[in-house]
């Protein structure tokens, strides 16, 4: 070359000197694994037998408890079906008149006795009777006696025979009468047609069942003067301790005019 500059020489190693004296890039880090990533499932347990004798065992004691107590409820059943029913006592308290009292039966008869006399003369006389017996009346005021005094009657208020029949038709089948209800329906409808404040104008006797005197219902409720349940109650123990039930009171009014 004429150029006149010396050439340089270029040495082979040089090039690969200078690649070698470089950085080189770092390796990326290893791969870290991710937390949110869920760990492996356990392996699954291998399944025995489905029916294994403890199964077998409980499965059988569960079916014949269950079955017990279907049989123990059906017998239970049957048997309170074909029981007769027990009577109710209804009372709550021993009335004071079982027995007789020969001065309060004596003022009964003469009452019966009165009563048939003013019928007889009445209808001799054309009048017509009280009612349809011609021995009620209704008074202004409850009686008193046995430490009550007389007692007006709640305002606004007026006897219901309709629903004192209903309600002595039901307490009389809880005691156990229900056979004998027609007795107790005619006795009471004679004695005061079932009118809560009805008094007898020949002996004073009170009430649907005709107490004499009316404060003897007081053994059944305080409220006798005036509660036609309270005086149903007495009038069912009177009864019972008397006449045993409804059809043998009737039968003794029928025979001498009381019971």
């Amino acid at each position: 070359m004429s150029s006149g500059q010396p050439v340089r020489e270029r040495r082979p190693g040089a090039r690969r000197a200078r690649r070698a004296a470089s950085p080189t890039t770092p390796p990326p880090p290893p791969s870290q694994p991710r937390l949110s990533e869920e760990p492996p499932p356990p392996p699954k347990r291998p399944r025995g037998p489905l029916f294994t004798p403890k199964r077998l065992v409980i499965t059988g004691v569960t079916v014949a408890v269950i079955a017990g107590f279907a049989t123990f409820l059906v017998r239970t059943a049957i048997e309170n079906a074909n029981r007769p029913s027990t009577p109710i006592d209804i009372l709550g308290f021993n009335p004071d008149i079982i027995g007789n009292d020969p001065r309060i039966d004596a003022l009964k008869a003469d009452a019966a006795s009165a009563m048939q006399e003013s019928k007889l003369a009445g209808s001799r006389e054309g009048r017509k009777p009280f009612g349809p017996d011609d021995s009620v009346e209704i008074p202004k005021e409850a009686p008193g006696g046995g430490g009550f005094l007389p007692a007006d009657f709640p305002p606004g208020s007026s006897p219901d025979p309709g629903s004192n029949k209903a309600l002595g038709k039901q307490m009389n089948a809880a005691m156990g009468w229900e056979s004998e209800w027609g007795c107790l329906e005619k006795l009471w409808d004679k004695e005061s047609h079932w009118n809560e404040r009805a008094m007898n104008r020949y002996s004073g006797a009170y009430g649907i069942p005709q107490s004499l005197p009316g404060s003897k219902m007081a053994s059944a409720g305080s409220d006798w003067q005036t509660n036609p349940a309270t005086q149903i109650k007495w009038g069912l123990g009177y009864i019972k301790g008397r006449y045993g039930s409804p059809c043998g009171a009737w039968g003794h009014s029928q025979r001498v005019g009381w019971y």
